[in-house]
């Protein structure tokens, strides 16, 4: 039976919006770890028979199909194509899905995978908007379909996370709580220098720059929430993913490639897979998500020892960890995005790469990864570290 493997994983530091990395072309971020990807491993580039990046709001210097303007960049072969992937927030997780379902079927044998997003450059959610200047509002709207489906309701993710919230009763200290221990497990992390070796510094930038170290309870409570109050606004900027941006890659590999390229692995990827949600509430498909993909892989949650799940906002982690009953020990151990950052197209090559190199370092054998998406999906990876 066809194995996929993950030989090795790298990323840039992730930035806070307005800083180090701002000013860096969302092309340069991404050569930089297809790069040194190619230089750590040692491969034969031409032998790349692909390379899949994630990245939403492809308009500006992220357009153009950035996977293939990315690999140019890094001054790799001309031969080797390119193309760039948009599941929203799992674009870069749905990458490596890509990549791994090429290996897996034979047509592939080596794929770079990964993801890039500059949101200091690009906002957030500029592809929704810029269709204004053509008439359309947003991309919803226009549709008799999606409105007989699901009316003229606002479609975000901050209402999402709102809905979410009062859905399962999660209250705001509680949340207040879980993201400040973020914040403490992703500083003790950089302070311990466990993301050393997953980062390969950019420029002079060589740690995470979003972790605030001067967090606290009680300047959390003192933050207005970003909806009104009124419209059931309770999510704080502090309860949010942070708005960042940065770049990761990883090379997945055939066995054929791993034996005719001298590579030493250092997972097999176990599970790949996606389901979907309810589109309103936007964030909850980690939870139908991962009990699919669990049951598919013939595993239990006790069996995995450590989890990636995208802190997108509080709530969608205390939904998820309620409803699947998940040890919150093992779940992102070294900080999650409310403290690292949510560069878009980045995040779920990032996450996958602290998954990979958390299991180095812990021992543990098995590790899954599961993101919310926009349109109510969620991608879930089950990976098996090799010793």
């Amino acid at each position: 039976m066809a194995e996929a493997f993950i030989v090795d994983a790298v990323r840039t530091p992730v930035g806070r919006r307005g800083g180090a990395l701002a000013g860096a072309h969302p092309a340069d971020l991404g050569a930089h770890v297809i790069g040194t990807l190619v230089q750590r491993t040692g491969i034969d580039p031409l032998a790349v028979d692909d390379v899949i990046f994630g990245c939403v709001d492809t308009i500006g210097p992220q357009a153009g199909d950035i996977a293939r303007t990315a690999w140019l960049a890094a001054g790799l072969p001309e031969a080797v194509p390119g193309v760039t992937v948009d599941r929203q927030c799992g674009s870069s997780q749905q990458a490596v899905h890509f990549a791994a379902q090429a290996v897996l079927s034979g047509t592939a044998d080596l794929v770079v995978a990964g993801g890039v997003q500059n949101m200091s450059q690009i906002p957030i959610a500029a592809a929704m908007t810029a269709g204004r200047q053509f008439g359309h509002d947003d991309p919803f709207g226009g549709s008799d379909g999606w409105q007989r489906r699901y009316g003229g309701q606002e479609i975000s993710q901050f209402r999402a996370a709102d809905l979410i919230a009062a859905k399962w009763g999660i209250g705001r200290a509680e949340m207040e709580e879980y993201a400040l221990a973020s914040h403490q497990r992703a500083i003790a992390a950089i302070d311990a220098g466990e993301f050393a070796d997953e980062i390969e510094p950019y420029g002079d930038v060589s740690d995470d720059e979003c972790p605030r170290r001067d967090t606290s309870l009680e300047r959390m409570a003192r933050l207005a929430p970003l909806r009104p109050a009124e419209d059931g606004g309770v999510i704080t900027a502090a309860l949010s993913s942070q708005i960042a941006d940065g770049a990761a890659a990883l090379l997945i590999a055939s066995e054929q490639a791993v034996l005719e390229q001298g590579l030493r692995p250092r997972a097999r990827i176990r599970h790949i897979s996606a389901r979907g949600d309810d589109p309103v509430l936007m964030l909850t498909a980690p939870i139908v998500a991962t009990g699919r993909a669990l049951a598919k892989a013939g595993l239990r949650l006790e069996d995995i020892d450590l989890i990636e799940i995208n802190e997108a906002f509080a709530p969608v982690v205390l939904a998820w960890q309620r409803e699947t009953g998940a040890d919150l020990s093992r779940v992102n151990i070294s900080g999650g995005a409310i403290a690292l950052g949510h560069p878009l197209g980045a995040t779920g090559a990032r996450l996958m790469t602290t998954l990979l190199y958390g299991l180095r370092r812990t021992g543990g054998r098995y590790g899954l990864q599961t993101m919310c998406e926009g349109g109510g999906q969620a991608n879930v990876t089950i990976i098996e570290r090799l010793a």
